[in-house]
């Protein structure tokens, strides 16, 4: 089955990594579809990415690039990027080439008939040991807070049916967003496969979110997301059913 396909990935300050991704991306989606394109999401960086961007605009004509002003945000990126996406399957991961995209060829053969996301999971993470430990944690912790079926809720490397966001809307500008994002497809129905992929060390750059204010502003928004997601839901489900237990009891 022939697909077409927009590949995105969100830049913040990542000028050394950036035109590698797009020619590992542009060589490996040519081999798989005569129809894509893929689209860099520019979230307000400040080093020499958006000179790599223009320069690599003249060399791809599949290359569109979208340019934030101000930095939004992973989640402000992600959803420019999903926005932007105007093929039948995206394809989406980070900019820091810590996922190799060639890697697609792993997840398209799963997009079978049925089948919504393919969501890649780690087989090792290369980070250092107190991002492991960290990653580990919160992954259980989200993973039991919010009923997630998922081996790795934060794996940033997710080939979608972009007819998913027809029935889901993302609200997060923050790193939450990879959490809102799988636990709405999940509660929305959406059949999830998962595939292993590779996670490389970091060539370039440093992380967004390992430092104390970034920690803090996605413990506050987790919660926020719960609240939303999973409580209110709850409370809501509860409601429904108690009128029908009281008359079950007053009839008795």
């Amino acid at each position: 089955m022939a697909y077409s396909i927009s590949a995105f990935f969100p830049c913040y300050n990542d000028g050394g990594t950036i035109a590698s991704m797009i020619a590992v991306t542009d060589r490996t989606l040519r081999t798989m579809t005569d129809d894509y394109e893929i689209i860099i999401v520019n979230d307000g960086s400040s080093d020499y990415a958006p000179e790599v961007l223009e320069e690599m605009q003249e060399r791809y004509p599949h290359l569109r690039v979208i340019t934030h002003k101000k930095n939004r945000g992973y989640g402000g990126a992600l959803r420019s990027g999903f926005g932007a996406a105007t093929k039948e399957l995206v394809f989406y991961t980070d900019g820091d080439a810590q996922y190799d995209p060639h890697e697609i060829v792993r997840l398209l053969p799963e997009m079978r008939s049925g089948v919504d996301v393919v969501n890649g999971y780690k087989i090792a993470r290369s980070d250092p040991l107190h991002r492991i430990i960290i990653g580990r944690l919160y992954h259980n912790f989200v993973k039991t807070m919010f009923g997630l079926r998922l081996k790795d809720v934060d794996c940033d490397f997710r080939l979608m049916r972009r007819s998913i966001f027809d029935k889901i809307q993302l609200k997060s500008n923050s790193g939450i967003i990879c959490l809102e994002l799988m636990k709405k497809t999940q509660d929305a129905g959406f059949k999830i496969v998962e595939v292993p992929v590779h996670h490389y060390h970091r060539a370039y750059g440093g992380s967004q979110f390992f430092n104390l204010k970034r920690i803090w502003n996605v413990w506050c928004a987790m919660w926020v997301l719960w609240l939303e997601l999973v409580w209110r839901k709850d409370r809501k489900s509860a409601d429904l059913v108690e009128p029908t237990e009281k008359i079950v009891a007053d009839s008795e």
